[in-house]
C-alpha cells in the first residue's frame, strides 16, 4: 500500500465482530517486527477504533499478501556476536505545512535489523542543532 493512502470509508457502515477483528489485527502487529513491509498497512488497520467491514477486508489483504510472501522478512539466526551500532536522522523542518521536523532511529545488531523508529515531532525547532540533540537523545535511549 503506497505511504499516504487511506481506507475509504464503507457506503454501507457495516460494523464486524470487534473481537475478529482486533486478534487478527493483533497478530499482524506481532508480526511487524520482522516483516517492516506490512507494518503501513497494519497500523492503518489497527488505529480504527470501530471496526467496520472496509478494515476487515484490509487485514484480510495483509494475510494474503503473506501467505504468498513467506520468504520475505528479517531472520535472527542464533549464534551471532553482540556488536551493536546504532543510526540516527532528522530532517529539519521538512513538513512543508507547519515547519515540523521529523526525526528517525535504526540499530543493528551485527547486520541485523532489531530496532527502527521515526515520528514527527509535536514542536517547531529553531536550529539545527537542537534537532539534531533531540535526534540523537532519542536514539540513544533505544540503545539504553
Amino acid at each position: 500500500m503506497a505511504p499516504g493512502s487511506k481506507l475509504h470509508a464503507d457506503p454501507s457502515n457495516k460494523a464486524v465482530d470487534q473481537k475478529t477483528d482486533q486478534g487478527m489485527s493483533g497478530s499482524l502487529m506481532n508480526l511487524t517486527y520482522c516483516r517492516p513491509d506490512i507494518i503501513f498497512r497494519t497500523h492503518l488497520c489497527a488505529i480504527s477504533d470501530k471496526s467496520k467491514r472496509v478494515h476487515l477486508s484490509a487485514v484480510k489483504h495483509i494475510f494474503c499478501y503473506l501467505k504468498g510472501s513467506a520468504n520475505l522478512g528479517l531472520w535472527y539466526p542464533k549464534g551471532i556476536g553482540f556488536e551493536l551500532t546504532a543510526y540516527s536522522n532528522t530532517n529539519y523542518a521538512g513538513c512543508m505545512l507547519d515547519r515540523k521536523f521529523t526525526s528517525g532511529h535504526v540499530q543493528f545488531l551485527r547486520d541485523k535489523l532489531v530496532s527502527w523508529a521515526s515520528k514527527k515531532q509535536n514542536y517547531v525547532s529553531t536550529s539545527t542543532a537542537e534537532v539534531e540533540y533531540v535526534a540523537a537523545a532519542s536514539c540513544c535511549s533505544q540503545v539504553i
